[in-house]
């Protein structure tokens, strides 16, 4: 055999694996659909990202308050609102047949874990096959509660660092009334003082109840709490304020005043009202002394969303509280305020979910790379697509390889240069479907090809029997793995020979120019 015929022999199995490869593509998309692969492969990516090296054999209570996390961030109106649903009940008759299919399927090889719970949820049938890590990042740390628990331990601060303004401000009042009372204008004047303090504790209760009402942040509380301070001071009548011991108590308020709100964040710092990273990531911890700083307000908390965020905590997994404490570390201690270190942690969260995705999503394609091996191997004994058959019959049939070598001209598209879009996938199955009713290629179990397979000379019937199978089974084999690499992959090459064989394609310049004048 010359070297041309043996480049068309290898050009035929190129043509005949790009068409067996496309049709087990679409097995293995129609599979996929149906299965719902990428959303449950998704969904499990999840769980793997909250729990870590959690096992069911080992722990199986806390891989199940994993699921139950996990389910709780797909019933987030963010994550849930990603999955489009077709409406209508005649519109959705196909999505619910393939959610019949994946739960019937899946339903098999369900965990103990899950309980009576399906994989994406209670009564949930389906889930988004992408999330992007921006959304994962702000369900999570908004159904872990984290920002409304650090806003509750702000809250109880502020509450204390009122108090401990409104206690030392009567200490120094005190003082004052401890002074012998010289007439009734010192009277009078002490009075004055009592209702001043009580109106500067109104003011207080005042400031604290707006923040607790979101009208107002933490910053402005303590702007404010200066403020009615300063008002308290400069209501001092002045003719006292030279006189002892007035004039001493006097300089204390105005010292205590410079002393704690001189610096607005220096207040906030010391007081304890900007929670650093540490804290912010302590409060979902139960066994850290913030938890339980801030568990003590739950105590004066009402109603049930109250004792659901509690709940929540009491009943989080610790894996998931140890992974969100590596990520605060990973975020850094240079933290002005809360809100930066919050969004310093989301921001870490997305950085993790994106790496993690991107290892999930090479989990996937080994896994989509057997289900494609097992799918080419079933196939090539479906078609019987025996590949030393194939070389042999391509090798003695001339007529045979001219048609499919002409074919392989037509299907090798020029324009279609990445195989990526779906319409371009569809054009080349389209165009191999049309080919195939006019080749005859050396596949099937048509009663022509066996005998040709078995070498028979007529009359003779070709008859199966094992010892012909095991002659058969390595070919297949070989065809298998080969339809296993994909139709992307025999287009590419299948388009490299074809050029080849052509002694390459024209200058793009050259040949616009011939098209012009032809």
């Amino acid at each position: 055999m010359n070297l041309p015929a043996m480049f068309d022999v290898v050009l035929g199995l190129i043509f005949i694996y790009l068409i067996l490869s496309l049709l087990a593509s679409e097995i293995q998309e129609l599979i996929a659909t149906l299965l719902q692969w990428r959303a449950a492969h998704l969904k499990k990516s999840v769980e793997i990202f909250l729990s870590g090296n959690v096992t069911s054999q080992d722990q199986y209570q806390e891989l199940q308050s994993v699921v139950e996390l996990a389910n709780k961030l797909y019933d987030n109106p963010l994550i849930k609102n990603i999955n489009q649903e077709a409406k209508g009940w005649f519109e959705s008759l196909p999505r619910k047949f393939t959610w019949a299919i994946a739960s019937l399927v899946r339903s098999l090889f369900s965990s103990k874990h899950r309980g009576q719970q399906t994989l994406f949820g209670k009564s949930k049938h389906t889930g988004p096959s992408y999330i992007p890590a921006d959304i994962y990042a702000i369900t999570l740390l908004e159904v872990l509660e984290i920002p409304t628990l650090v806003r509750w331990l702000t809250e109880g601060r502020l509450e204390k660092f009122k108090t401990a303004r409104i206690n030392e401000i009567r200490s120094l009042l005190n003082q004052l009334q401890q002074q012998p009372v010289q007439d009734e204008k010192m009277r009078r004047f002490f009075d004055r003082l009592v209702l001043n303090l009580q109106d500067l504790e109104k003011d207080y209760n005042d400031i604290v109840k707006n923040y607790r009402e979101n009208k107002n942040n933490i910053t402005a509380s303590v702007e404010r709490m200066d403020i009615s301070f300063k008002r308290f001071i400069e209501d001092f009548p002045k003719e006292l304020s030279t006189q002892e011991p007035y004039s001493q108590v006097f300089k204390k308020l105005e010292y205590y005043q410079q002393d704690i709100f001189g610096n607005t964040q220096q207040t906030m710092l010391i007081g304890g009202l900007q929670p650093s990273i540490d804290e912010v990531v302590g409060v979902i911890n139960k066994n850290s002394a913030i938890y339980q700083e801030v568990k003590t307000i739950f105590k004066s908390k009402d109603g049930a969303a109250y004792q659901e965020i509690q709940k929540l905590i009491e009943n989080l997994p610790p894996s998931v509280v140890d992974n969100i404490s590596v990520l605060a570390k990973r975020a850094g201690t240079k933290i002005e305020n809360t809100r930066e270190g919050i969004d310093r942690l989301r921001q870490e969260i997305e950085s993790a979910f994106d790496s993690s995705m991107e290892r999930a999503s090479g989990v996937y394609k080994r896994n989509a790379k057997g289900v494609g091996i097992l799918i080419g191997l079933v196939l090539a004994v479906a078609a019987n697509a025996d590949a030393f058959h194939m070389v042999n019959r391509l090798s003695k049939d001339s007529a045979l390889r001219n048609i499919i070598v002409q074919n392989a001209e037509k299907l090798s598209n020029p324009n279609i240069n990445n195989f990526s879009t779906v319409g371009d996938i569809k054009k080349l199955t389209d165009d191999a479907d049309n080919i195939l009713t006019a080749v005859s290629l050396p596949i099937g179990w048509t009663p022509a090809n066996l005998s040709q397979q078995f070498r028979l000379i007529a009359p003779q019937e070709p008859v199966i029997t094992l010892p012909r199978i095991l002659r058969m089974i390595p070919g297949w084999i070989v065809s298998g793995f080969a339809i296993a690499m994909g139709a992307p992959f025999w287009f590419d090459v299948l388009s490299k020979f074809m050029n080849v064989r052509n002694a390459g394609k024209r200058p793009q310049a050259k040949k616009s120019v011939n098209e012009a004048n032809g």
